[in-house]
């Protein structure tokens, strides 16, 4: 990781710990997981909380291009780094609370898969509802999945929320070689059967 990207990150944790939710950014092993099934889908993706953009290099690593791809970032100055180092890219400075609020991102195409970064252990239980029904019913298309990775040892979304939202987690794998090693976690809707049970 550049040293750039490295004092860049460390200036927005100073500014706000608990909304960065991490003490470096994410590592190459845990970049390659969150990213592994996403170089395979057609359509465009979102990222969630892109940092200084160590999610993003493994996206585009992925093929996904920069047209295609959304960032939804709340510190202004990382979604001011990350503007302008992806022009090309739809850049947005705001909490992903608000994506069901708003229109789907890349218009009647909605997208294929969403990888988060954002401390989900970390923020209120209604802001990471919000976050996920955002996602899923206005900006994720059917069978698109969501990418989240956690610290902690088990998925950052308890049960009780997966199944008010008809929705389900498995656990992708582990980063064990990630500082500190982290787990990540495939989200995505039920079946209607399953929903309905």
């Amino acid at each position: 990781m550049p040293l750039h990207d490295t004092l860049t990150f460390l200036r927005a944790w100073l500014r706000d710990p608990r909304g960065i939710g991490a003490v470096t950014p994410s590592g190459a092993a845990l970049a390659r997981l969150m990213t592994s099934r996403v170089g395979a889908l057609d359509g465009p993706v979102i990222e969630l909380g892109p940092g200084t953009g160590a999610l993003t290099r493994a996206l585009l690593a992925r093929g996904v291009p920069l047209h295609r791809l959304a960032l939804v970032e709340a510190d202004p100055h990382l979604a001011d780094t990350l503007g302008r180092r992806y022009p090309e890219a739809t850049i947005l400075h705001m909490d992903a609370a608000r994506l069901g609020d708003t229109e789907p991102l890349f218009g009647d195409e909605r997208a294929c898969a969403v990888v988060s970064g954002l401390p989900l252990l970390s923020m209120p239980s209604s802001q990471v509802a919000a976050i996920m029904r955002g996602v899923f019913e206005r900006q994720l298309r059917s069978g698109g999945m969501f990418y989240q990775f956690t610290y902690g040892p088990r998925c950052p979304l308890p049960p009780a929320l997966l199944a008010r939202l008809g929705l389900q987690a498995h656990r992708l794998g582990s980063a064990l070689l990630n500082l500190p090693p982290a787990a990540v976690y495939c989200i995505s809707r039920r079946a209607q059967s399953q929903v309905a049970a």
